[in-house]
């Protein structure tokens, strides 16, 4: 259910828009697919997207209230509706970056006001006659701070059986399990405008605020950041491979669902001819990855990920002693490379705003024709021919992630930017 309402603030018109989103039992998830949260996330984007040519909309605080059905410990709770709002926050970082200042999270405690609402209203609630009475003493006690509400809920699940608490919890307590979204704008006058353009918003409202018909729609303002469609993207090095004198780069696109595609690419082309130093590398891999767990829920390309990743490289290393070079020489890239397929398992652990570490291994199959050979009187002298054929880590990362696109950014705990 969600609402939209202005009333007068210090001689300024403010309109609020409220959402209620639910979410499952115990998690903080954001689920579009039930409880009609995808209907209430599009009013807030579009609430977000708001513009006007006769008016800005500045907006002035976001505020999440957490509420919780009546059968979990208060502390856990409290901790459940905290994450859940920071799923929020990041739900609406993707159309508008919040300064911290905007952002506020209230808890509320056991909803036992709308638990009375609900059995009012529900004709099929056993011994419902018996019920309301209880619940509105709970609800006398509770707004005293006394300590008698954990007697009298015991009391309510032992109500006849239990039967009424069980029809409860099977019926009424699922949709107490909200978070409340709550977004305050300003509305102050454009001297660049020349025209309004009106859209009707047909909302339930909430008991303390006033509907309305039509609310002005911004379509323009200079003061806001325009509206983008989220997009992530990131390019990255592995410092690893950095750190061995060898430059390297990549970028990831995600794909949607979980799934990302990566490509990268390294090319070191060291050598001292007089000290018989060479130090060659280049080549480059492709791998496809699944994110996964709950960081990975909250935001792409963050948290666990399982790769498949496929290699190709050539390389000549030697160091004034017997040498080792990729594939034939004097071949083209195809005569030189040696290839690898390999499954990978890491994680992508944010550390910045758009800085993450990524840290990854991977396991496979590493193989190719190379030859042996020795510098002799300023000259390479041939001595083997091999193939190789390993099994084992054919790749490691720690690699420095720079995040690009909209909305493709990380938060602090409680919501906060860094």
């Amino acid at each position: 259910m969600f609402a939209c309402c202005c009333f007068a603030m210090s001689s300024q018109e403010v309109i609020v828009d409220s959402v209620r989103i639910h979410f499952r039992q115990g998690y903080s998830v954001l689920d579009t697919a039930k409880f009609g949260n995808d209907v209430a996330l599009k009013r807030i984007a579009d609430s977000l997207r708001m513009r006007n040519t006769d008016t800005i909309l500045q907006l002035r605080k976001v505020e999440v209230t957490g509420a919780a059905s009546p059968e979990g410990s208060i502390p856990l709770n409290k901790r459940l509706s905290n994450k859940r709002a920071n799923v929020l926050f990041k739900y609406m970082s993707k159309y508008r970056e919040l300064p911290d200042s905007l952002m506020n999270f209230r808890f509320l405690g056991r909803d036992w006001t709308g638990l009375l609402a609900a059995v009012k209203a529900d004709p099929n609630v056993p011994n419902r006659d018996e019920v309301i009475p209880l619940l509105e003493q709970i609800i006398e006690v509770n707004a005293q701070g006394s300590e008698e509400e954990n007697k009298m809920f015991t009391q309510l699940q032992k109500m006849h059986g239990g039967k009424p608490y069980m029809y409860m919890y099977t019926y009424l307590f699922p949709p107490l399990r909200t978070s409340q979204l709550k977004l305050w704008y300003e509305k102050v006058y454009n001297p660049i405008g020349v025209t309004k353009i009106r859209v009707p918003l047909i909302f339930h409202a909430e008991p303390e605020l006033v509907s309305l018909d039509q609310v002005a729609m911004p379509e323009l303002e200079p003061t806001m950041k325009c509206f983008c469609k989220p997009f992530y993207m990131d390019v990255r090095t592995n410092m690893l491979y950095d750190a061995l004198l060898v430059p390297n780069v990549g970028v990831e696109f995600y794909l949607g669902k979980g799934w990302s595609a990566m490509a990268g690419g390294m090319y070191a082309w060291w050598k001292t001819d007089r000290h018989h130093d060479y130090w060659r590398i280049y080549g480059g891999d492709i791998q496809l990855r699944k994110y996964f767990g709950k960081a990975a829920a909250e935001k792409p390309l963050t948290g666990h990920h399982l790769g498949v990743y496929a290699q190709c490289y050539t390389y000549d290393f030697e160091l004034g002693g017997k040498g080792v070079m990729g594939g034939k020489p004097r071949g083209d890239l195809w005569d030189k490379c040696s290839w690898g397929v390999g499954l990978e398992y890491g994680y992508s652990l944010p550390i910045k705003r758009r800085l993450n570490i990524d840290f990854g291994i991977g396991f496979g199959y590493f193989g190719g024709e190379y030859q042996e050979y020795l510098p002799m009187d300023n000259c390479y002298v041939w001595q083997a021919t091999k193939n190789r054929n390993y099994f084992g880590p054919t790749k490691v990362e720690v690699s420095l992630v720079y995040l690009i696109g909209c909305g493709n950014i990380n938060r602090q705990k409680g919501g906060k930017q860094w």
